[in-house]
């Protein structure tokens, strides 16, 4: 189990990063939150980032600006690569999520604020004609949704409609007594939650890749990997236990 504490940030960033260069979006996708509406759609998030797990359907959180649970971006959201940005400046929009969050918790309202800073806002759905404007309406069979005209500081963030099985929607199998450790905070992790790391991401994670298990689930083909997380501790001195 090792003595560094859980951090779901620095591991979405790994996923990412490992990720195939034939894949064109991720789900940040809770282990704990299991689906249980064949309605959902977890398909590629064209018109910008969907967050399958709305306030409106999870069992657990219901305020507003909750992104957590499921949420899928296409690899270009995750970066927020915005055109006729030079290389160098791509990733510094959104640059993935933080990794100074170790422990349970924060590191989903510490991403809303990165994407609501890069241009995000969540639309509800439906969308009324009134708020069409000279906006363009996009239907799908999940969702319909107010997408911009195009230019990427008009991205949105979208979310599930027709969805009737409300709070019944997933089951969640969270117990805060199976990691009672990582429910802990010292009082300088108090503070620094409720931060924006404006500095971490993408480009700052450190870690190995301690072994790779090829799987087949359902018949598709998937990779489980070991990973092995660095902890700055001078940083984040909340990482490990003592």
């Amino acid at each position: 189990m090792g003595t560094l504490g859980f951090n779901r940030a620095a591991l979405i960033n790994v996923g990412f990063l490992e990720s195939s260069n034939s894949t064109d979006y991720i789900a940040m996708h809770d282990v704990d939150l299991l689906p249980l509406n064949e309605e959902l759609d977890y398909g590629f998030p064209e018109a910008g980032p969907f967050h399958v797990a709305s306030p409106e359907l999870h069992p657990l959180y219901h305020y507003k600006t909750y992104v957590g649970g499921i949420l899928l971006l296409s690899k270009q959201h995750y970066q927020l690569v915005r055109p006729g940005q030079p290389a160098l400046l791509r990733l510094q929009m959104c640059n993935g999520m933080s990794n100074r969050f170790w422990g349970w918790g924060r590191e989903d309202d510490e991403f809303y604020r990165r994407i609501k800073g890069a241009g995000l806002q969540p639309v509800p759905c439906p969308v009324g004609p009134s708020l069409l404007s000279s906006r363009l309406l996009v239907q799908t069979p999940a969702c319909d949704f107010l997408a911009g005209s195009g230019t990427s500081e008009e991205l949105v963030l979208f979310r599930p409609s027709g969805i009737t099985t409300g709070y019944k929607t997933f089951r969640h199998l969270h117990d805060p007594a199976w990691r009672k450790r990582d429910q802990k905070r010292i009082a300088a992790q108090k503070q620094e939650q409720f931060k924006v790391d404006r500095e971490g991401g993408l480009n700052t994670v450190k870690y190995h890749v301690a072994s790779r298990t090829a799987l087949s689930v359902g018949g598709a083909p998937c990779t489980v990997l070991n990973i092995m997380l660095d902890c700055d501790k001078a940083a984040t001195p909340w990482c490990t236990f003592s």
